[in-house]
């Protein structure tokens, strides 16, 4: 057994991935894990209120409250030091996490995405603009990867993934609630393998260890 997952989660939104993880470890399907801090760029983000609800420290930290990105990146780094956060999860995170913090979190920040990675990510691919993109596409298949966080965007290595079939009347607004249906699913068990130590990590690539 790895040691305890103490998570940071990130989110900008609503939060209903940072819910499904809550979820997922009050249930006992993620042991050896605690959702510890939640930080969002957004004061009014669902998320800092589900976090709140749960008495989970909710802090709001955003880039326009600081002079520069160094004081900025600064008050990050404390934060996650004081809740002595070892494990971060974006669950809907809009900005893109300082250089500093992807260093010394190596192979231990983690993302949900709307699609079958390494099709329909990068700079600009979020949201509902990941599910138009995949219509216009006539994709016959999208999805959902939970993946590491590297300096790029949606760059790092894949933890897990599901797919599902795109229908030929499918429509961005369907496909969303198919695919975050999806994400509710694999992203807790994502988590699950790193809680359980069966994520290995070699350089850019990782292994999952079987339960044997």
């Amino acid at each position: 057994m790895s040691d305890a997952l103490h998570i940071a989660v990130f989110a900008s939104g609503k939060g209903s991935n940072f819910l499904a993880i809550l979820q997922a470890i009050e249930d006992g399907k993620i042991p050896n894990a605690r959702v510890v801090l939640a930080i969002s760029n957004n004061s009014d983000a669902g998320a800092l209120s589900i976090a709140r609800e749960h008495n989970i420290p909710a802090i709001h930290l955003s880039q326009k409250q600081f002079a520069t990105e160094e004081l900025f990146t600064g008050a990050l780094m404390e934060t996650l030091s004081r809740h002595r956060v070892n494990f971060i999860a974006l669950a809907g995170y809009m900005k893109k996490l300082p250089a500093e913090i992807t260093r010394t979190f190596r192979n231990r920040i983690v993302n949900i995405h709307p699609a079958l990675l390494p099709a329909f990510g990068g700079k600009g691919m979020y949201g509902m603009h990941v599910h138009d993109a995949v219509i216009a596409s006539k994709a016959k298949q999208s999805g959902a990867t939970v993946h590491i966080v590297d300096e790029e965007y949606d760059h790092g290595q894949i933890v897990l993934q599901r797919a599902i079939h795109v229908e030929e009347n499918e429509t961005p607004e369907s496909l969303a609630l198919k695919v975050l249906t999806i994400e509710h699913e694999i992203y807790p068990e994502a988590i699950r393998l790193f809680a359980e130590g069966k994520v290995a990590t070699n350089g850019k690539r990782i292994t999952i260890l079987s339960n044997s």
